[in-house]
């Protein structure tokens, strides 16, 4: 069973934590990862760009961070890492694009998610980058699938 946290640390957008959640359960099982921990912040362009410059050096707020923790033990398994996401850097992305911010949200998720299973697409091969590529097609396809069902 996998165990996940929802930690929103903004208040300026209005966003379903439980569905964040499902979402990221499903990802998970998706990918073939099982008894591990997740934890995924909802924040803001402030929080994630000092994040950004401590971790990454760079000065600008992003849309998403993944932090890969594979060496930790949790009452569940493994602790898989932690995903932030600018939920303000998705929403502003999200109007540019024309889009519902919470299909953004679906978009970073998938995308932190894999990061922390190990997928890259930065500083690696171009075949690294399209595989990546296609997990993240693969996965939205299923998560919307899901949906759509529902």
């Amino acid at each position: 069973m996998n165990l996940i946290d929802i930690i929103s640390e903004q208040e300026a957008f209005e966003v379903d934590n439980d569905l964040i959640g499902h979402w990221a359960v499903r990802i998970l099982e998706i990918l073939g990862r099982q008894d591990v921990e997740l934890c995924v912040v909802l924040t803001d362009n402030k929080h994630i760009k000092e994040l950004n410059k401590e971790y990454l050096g760079r000065d600008k707020p992003t849309n998403v961070i993944s932090f890969p923790q594979q060496e930790g033990e949790g009452p569940e398994g493994s602790h898989l890492g932690d995903i932030l996401i600018s939920v303000e850097k998705a929403a502003q992305e999200a109007h540019d694009a024309g889009m519902e911010l919470v299909d953004r949200l679906k978009q970073l998720l998938v995308h932190g998610v894999c990061h922390l299973c190990g997928y890259d697409h930065e500083g690696v091969s171009e075949e690294m980058v399209r595989e990546m590529e296609a997990v993240e097609e693969q996965v939205l396809f299923l998560l919307n699938g899901d949906s759509e069902e529902s």
